[in-house]
């Protein structure tokens, strides 16, 4: 099993979620605070490691085997995205999808940088579960 940080359609609610839905809900979490957040033609989020401007962003955290990661949840992913490793709040490594590096300058048109939300939900204006304490 992999923790695996969602920040997105995957999180509860989401169009996605059934992609990690059938397995355990570990806790809502923050990364740490070294991530710029950007929503891609306003259809999905992604993530970006930044040496300045970044903040902690909120996601859900999920217990899932390898296997069903490359599977069930990277095959629905957009393009844009890549897997990767990132750090929360609390120091812990997990993997997540980011925002390929290399696009950045290439689809700069499609980005409206969302950082300062500091979440998918609080951007689209969706609420919070209510079972879900940040940590």
């Amino acid at each position: 099993m992999a923790e695996l940080f969602c920040n997105g359609g995957a999180m509860r609610g989401g169009n996605l979620h059934h992609n990690v839905s059938a397995h355990p809900f570990v806790g809502q979490v923050r990364t740490a605070p070294i991530y710029r957040f950007f929503s891609v033609r306003d259809e999905f989020p992604a993530l970006l490691l930044t040496e300045s401007g970044g903040a902690a962003i909120e996601g859900e955290l999920y217990d899932v085997p390898m296997q069903d990661i490359r599977t069930d949840f990277l095959p629905e992913e957009p393009a844009e995205l890549e897997l990767t490793v990132i750090q929360l709040e609390d120091g812990r490594s997990v993997l997540a999808v980011g925002l390929r590096p290399g696009l950045v300058d290439g689809i700069a048109d499609q980005l409206t940088e969302i950082t300062d939300q500091g979440g998918w939900r609080k951007y689209r204006g969706l609420s919070q579960p209510d079972d879900a304490a940040v940590s």
